[in-house]
């Protein structure tokens, strides 16, 4: 499996850094994780966005899927797409609201929504907690603790394991979720201690100790804010984790 990152910051983009939003890629499909702010730019200068062969959200945050939009757009209006988009609809797997808070983020008033629920160019399916195939990816869906409805996913694929926790204070059964993959990305939007509100992201030191409890063969600390110190996210990560421990970059590329 190929990981390449399209957008990394977290909770807004920051300065030319796009929030977030994942290629992953294996006997050529190609699966689009989360799509927030910046991300579709980006897309486009990588590959034809008609080569997606699904979609992922972990949540329904603006940083992890506004640019949606414009996806939408790109299928319905190109006036030479690379396939039919209408005949070969692209599956969306999202919490239950995305049908409506996507339609209603792409129209205009009620009207026009009722006449663009966007099912002419998606297949939306409703992420629930459990094991479900996308291709040859075999996913399994946790309820994440976030404000909204979110999850975190292990994706494995001829041998190799993926985590990645979205959105996410430390909860039980993430440690299990995680348990030996061999890459575990993980959200770390600030340092220990800084914040006050629960069930929603993990510090540094908590995805470096999530990755020690899993133990997990390379950590991929992603989803930092412009406004935090990364320096000190990964100092705290790598004081909890004796194993690699890497800032994601937006444009690299990871293999799992």
């Amino acid at each position: 499996m190929l990981l390449t990152v399209l957008g990394c910051s977290g909770s807004v983009p920051g300065p030319g850094a796009p929030a977030s939003g994942y290629l992953l890629e294996a006997e050529g499909f190609l699966l689009g994780i989360e799509l927030g702010n910046g991300t579709f730019s980006e897309l486009q200068s990588r590959r034809d966005p008609f080569e997606l062969d699904a979609l992922l959200f972990s949540h329904l945050h603006a940083d992890h899927c506004s640019d949606f939009s414009a996806l939408s757009v790109y299928r319905r209006y190109h006036p030479r797409p690379t396939i039919d988009p209408r005949a070969n609809k692209l599956p969306v797997h999202a919490p239950a609201e995305a049908p409506t808070r996507f339609s209603a983020q792409y129209g205009t008033d009620a009207a026009d929504r009722a006449v663009t629920d966007l099912s002419d160019v998606f297949d939306f399916q409703a992420l629930q907690v459990g094991k479900f195939q996308i291709g040859p990816f075999e996913v399994v869906a946790a309820a994440a603790a976030h404000p909204c409805e979110s999850f975190s996913f292990r994706i494995s694929h001829g041998g190799r394991s993926f985590a990645y926790t979205g959105d996410t204070d430390v909860y039980d059964g993430l440690s299990d979720l995680a348990r030996g993959v061999d890459v575990f990305m993980a959200e770390a939007s600030w340092t220990h201690g800084g914040a006050v509100i629960p069930d929603l992201h993990m510090s540094g030191r908590e995805a470096g100790e999530v990755a020690a409890d899993a133990g997990v063969g390379r950590l991929l600390l992603t989803h930092i804010p412009p406004w935090t110190d990364t320096a000190a996210v990964l100092a705290e990560a790598r004081a909890a984790f004796r194993g690699d421990v890497v800032l994601v970059r937006q444009g690299a590329s990871y293999e799992v």
